[in-house]
């Protein structure tokens, strides 16, 4: 093998490692947004329960909608819809984590290892995809009516977090693949 032929070699194997670590920094960026959101959750429990309270409640939708029988006006209704999410927001950051770890001890073996290693992630992300689509823009957006409302409406901040997440796992999805020399 000739000199040339040695730097080719060790450029794409430099290259598979940048992309590797690069999805692995996408990952933690996640886990760190997702981190935030469970703590700000949990140490401002009140903020968010109340916007969760009045997307339930329906009480800011359009004055005579048709929808109206819908709404959930008990409290443990929002309590119980509220808690969920958090719980939901917790799983995935703990499985992004995880697969940040995982990532990390397989960034530099075999591509059937790194393989394994994203399936976690890929997990993950597919949770986060799921509760923005599901319970904001599906549930909240839709069936509550959520984009009704000035004042409580959230379907801009999920429509953006769904599509972050849904960038990343798209990063995911695609085989790795060894570089041939």
């Amino acid at each position: 093998m000739n000199p040339h032929d040695l730097a080719s070699v060790a450029t794409r194997r430099g290259q598979k490692v940048i992309t590797r670590i690069a999805k692995l920094l996408l990952l933690a960026g996640v886990a760190f947004f997702y981190s935030l959101v469970v703590f700000n959750n949990l140490t401002d429990f009140n903020s968010n329960y109340q916007f969760v309270r009045h997307v339930l409640m329906m009480d800011t939708t359009f004055p005579g909608n048709h929808g109206m029988w819908r709404a959930l006006t008990l409290p443990a209704a929002g309590y119980a819809f509220y808690i969920a999410i958090i719980v939901w927001e917790t799983v995935t950051a703990i499985l992004l984590w995880w697969g940040c770890v995982a990532l990390s001890r397989a960034i530099r073996c075999p591509v059937l290892n790194f393989e394994a290693a994203k399936r976690i992630p890929v997990i993950a992300l597919t949770l986060s995809l799921l509760m923005w689509l599901v319970a904001f823009i599906s549930v909240g957006g839709e069936w509550f009516l959520m984009w009704q409302s000035q004042m409580w409406n959230g379907e801009g901040t999920a429509f953006r977090n769904f599509t972050i997440a849904g960038i990343v796992l798209l990063v995911f999805i695609f085989p790795e693949r060894d570089l041939q020399p």
